[in-house]
């Protein structure tokens, strides 16, 4: 079947402080179009969800109807339209989730509730085609950090491990502001790390070898905090670049060592990363060079695809639909903490 005659996909994401739309026809990205309203938030050092939603609800009719102005289609031609149920921010999914079921009913086309989780695995389709299946994926984002196996994105997800506590990107976040460096906290560290040692300090792996595939980072997070107050209190100059490149390597030495270890012990050949932090250069470089030795292919979308979007969303519609399953109903609740076996809410 050509792209032409596959089905027109409206992905809308709003889960924490994106605003995404995307056009979708199976693996074919058409337009992408994000509104971040993450310079509103970096004052706060976090997400405020009450100004989160506010910017989705001023965002989200200019978003889509540039994305449709940039795929170069007209809403009457959307065939289905896919919008983050959960898990996400309870104000931001409201606005998004409603917005597609105005458009749905508008346009008189089915609308499907989708697990934003899945849509991060989904959304590398569009960067490498179809997925194997099985494949492992890595996801790490700001509030999830999740290692799934994955044999069909349609129907058939388990969840492996995930953390106990922070978020990798939330560690991130929480040590950024410990060296006094900008929100979000990924890139800045990733850029001081470049200048500096990794095995200068040698930071605690959380749950290194409990034979689990959960994660743990908040220990990793005081371990940093202890290590520049006790610094300070000495009198000497926080060596950031140093510090940032021993967090940084501590955090991807135990994610990808999991991941190439979950690879193993379940016989996949392919390993996914997704999610904000796997844009991180060190975590990339590490999965790489493990995944080669281990005899498994890393596959890892474009940085741009790896943050909240509506590509994701779009992408994991598609797959829903080419599956054949049953649409949302229009009174689509949201659910903040949709577990990720569940790849369609409600």
């Amino acid at each position: 079947m050509s792209n032409s005659a596959l089905p027109l996909i409206m992905g809308i994401e709003s889960s924490c402080d994106e605003t995404g739309v995307a056009f979708v026809r199976g693996c074919e990205l058409l337009a992408d179009e994000v509104a971040s309203s993450v310079d509103e938030h970096a004052r706060f050092g976090g997400v405020v969800p009450e100004v989160a939603s506010r910017a989705h609800l001023e965002a989200m009719t200019p978003t889509v109807r540039r994305a449709a102005e940039r795929a170069g289609v007209r809403l009457s031609d959307v065939d289905a339209i896919a919008v983050t149920a959960g898990p996400g921010l309870a104000g931001a999914l409201l606005v998004g989730v409603s917005a597609a079921k105005a458009y749905a009913l508008a346009l008189d086309k089915p609308l499907y509730g989708v697990n934003h989780l899945v849509g991060h695995v989904a959304v590398d389709q569009l960067e490498h085609g179809p997925l194997p299946k099985p494949v492992v994926a890595l996801l790490v984002s700001g509030g999830h950090t999740s290692l799934l196996l994955v044999r069909d994105l349609a129907t058939d997800v388990r969840l492996l491990g995930e953390t106990v506590d922070d978020a990798a990107g939330e560690a991130y976040d929480k040590v950024a502001r410990l060296l006094s460096l900008p929100y979000p906290g990924g890139p800045p560290i990733d850029r001081a790390a470049r200048d500096g040692d990794p095995r200068a300090i040698r930071f605690p792996r959380g749950k290194w070898g409990d034979g689990s595939y959960d994660f743990s980072f908040s220990g990793l997070k005081t371990a940093v905090a202890r290590w520049v107050e006790d610094a300070e209190h000495a009198g000497r100059a926080v060596p950031v670049p140093d510090v940032a490149a021993a967090f940084q390597e501590a955090v991807a030495d135990v994610l990808t060592r999991k991941a190439v270890d979950a690879c193993r012990e379940h016989g996949v050949r392919h390993l996914v990363i997704s999610g904000g932090v796997a844009a991180n250069s060190r975590l990339r470089r590490l999965a790489e060079q493990r995944c080669a030795a281990a005899g498994v292919e890393v596959r890892v979308p474009r940085p741009r695809l790896c943050t909240d979007n509506g590509a994701m969303i779009a992408a994991l519609g598609a797959e829903v639909v080419a599956a054949g399953l049953p649409p949302s109903p229009l009174d689509l609740a949201t659910d903040t903490s949709l577990p990720v076996g569940s790849v369609m809410a409600g």
